[in-house]
């Protein structure tokens, strides 16, 4: 039996105590390189979400005012607003706006959702950014029409590069 010094009192250690935390350790070794890589989405990933989320419906360009930085200095907080151009009547209004950035591990940034009583359709918010790359955002129409705008984002460090 092993003894471990705990400041002052000496307390007894088993070997089956040594070998189960040994065991722990192993494991969390072993768990470690099966963690997800950090691969980034692509523009078709996006492309496959949003058919997948919408419904296959082709997106339009139009009535989205995307608002995003052209150079972001730091992408870990890259402000980011949309507004949809909509009357929002109850029978012509906004149910949702999905932002994306195309080159991030998870491309779905957010989801915002509306109804004919929220007056407008805008939303802002801040994003982290991996890089350089598109930010799409697409809105899906109360009649089932999908709207789409796209616009790329520059990410430095520091403004020292692209």
């Amino acid at each position: 039996m092993a003894q471990v010094r705990l400041t002052t009192r000496t307390v007894p250690v088993t070997r089956r105590e040594i070998l189960r935390f040994a065991g722990i350790g192993l494991i969390a070794a072993a768990a470690v390189p099966l963690a997800p890589g950090r691969a980034s989405a692509t523009a078709d990933d996006v492309s496959a979400i949003v058919a997948e989320r919408f419904g296959g419906a082709e997106p339009k360009e139009g009535r989205i005012d995307l608002v995003l930085p052209e150079i972001a200095e730091n992408g870990n907080t890259v402000p980011v607003s949309v507004r949809i151009d909509s009357p929002m009547t109850t029978n012509d209004y906004v149910k949702s706006v999905s932002i994306f950035a195309e080159g991030n591990p998870l491309p779905e940034v957010a989801t915002f959702r509306f109804t004919p009583r929220s007056g407008v359709a805008e939303a802002s918010t801040r994003m982290r950014l991996a890089g350089t790359q598109n930010v799409v955002a697409v809105a899906q129409m109360s009649d089932g029409s999908v709207y789409m705008a796209k616009k790329e984002v520059k990410v430095t460090i520091g403004g020292c590069g692209g």
